[in-house]
């Protein structure tokens, strides 16, 4: 008797014990994490945040051009995308991919414009110019980039650039009498065009703001965001994106690279350089005998 007792106890419970896991999954079910309930729990930390994430919408106009260095316009677009309430505009003539210039490798990336010239906003917050050889040299003299650039240029809170950008920047006009950076291997060129060329890596002269050479887009980025938002959320936004940087080698500026590295980029671009400061001295005398 004991024995059938104790039987249909050890069935009764593993009975019970089976019902209240049912109901443990059930409710572990009912409240799982889901897509849904993240994106809940995002905007609503957003709206407690508020102070640090909000503010007026910003418009970001972004020249993109054939022969452009995609990393100059990807690095700060990187950090663009990662403000709240803002509208980023990829600008060129037509809205067809844009890759290298013709008689130049394939793009394997193609960068397709969002917004052509005509359709531009009426007035931006950030202008934009990102640099690339062999596509800088062209767009210093191609009529209808420059006078896109010195008609928003003249209006634009920020008139920004990475790399040769500022190059294309100065062709247009818009350096002259300003502080302003570049490639390294060119920013003494902006003396052409009536900048006064600083190594620094990232240079705020007034409403300009101009990046040194590619991967200076994430700082310049950075830069910009601490100025249209705040400096805090300037540094939120770089955790977002785990800007640590910690390069393997000592060797990302002419001063500290080793000397065999300087010769050969130096030899390389020498007949660019010397295209460069032709292109930008007939700019200049373009620039002062308008009207």
């Amino acid at each position: 008797m004991q024995r059938r007792h104790f039987t249909r106890g050890i069935a009764w419970l593993a009975a019970m014990t089976s019902t209240a896991s049912g109901h443990t999954q059930t409710a572990t079910r009912a409240t799982e994490p889901t897509k849904e309930s993240a994106d809940a729990h995002h905007l609503e930390t957003l709206r407690r945040y508020d102070s640090l994430t909000g503010g007026d919408k910003v418009v970001i106009g972004m020249l993109v051009y054939p022969g452009m260095f995609l990393q100059d316009l990807v690095g700060p677009l990187t950090v663009f995308e990662s403000m709240m309430n803002k509208e980023i505009h990829l600008l060129w003539k037509d809205t067809e991919p844009v890759g290298n210039e013709e008689g130049q490798p394939k793009a394997l990336i193609p960068v397709k414009p969002t917004t052509r010239f005509q359709d531009c906003p009426e007035r931006l917050d950030v202008l934009f110019v990102p640099g690339g050889v062999p596509g800088t040299l062209t767009m210093m003299e191609d009529p209808e980039v420059l006078a896109f650039l010195a008609k928003y240029g003249s209006t634009a809170r920020y008139v920004t650039s990475v790399c040769t950008g500022s190059l294309i920047l100065g062709a247009a006009g818009l350096l002259k009498g300003y502080r302003a950076t570049s490639y390294w291997a060119t920013v003494n060129l902006l003396k052409e065009l009536g900048a006064t060329p600083s190594r620094r890596r990232v240079v705020v002269d007034r409403n300009r703001i101009t990046g040194g050479g590619v991967t200076a887009g994430i700082d310049f980025g950075l830069h910009l965001v601490a100025l249209l938002r705040s400096p805090a959320y300037a540094k939120a936004v770089q955790l977002y994106l785990e800007y640590d940087p910690a390069p393997p080698f000592n060797a990302g500026n002419p001063k500290t690279a080793p000397k065999l590295a300087v010769d050969f980029l130096t030899e390389m671009y020498a007949g660019m350089v010397d295209a460069t400061r032709a292109i930008a001295q007939r700019a200049w005398v373009r620039l002062n005998t308008k009207g």
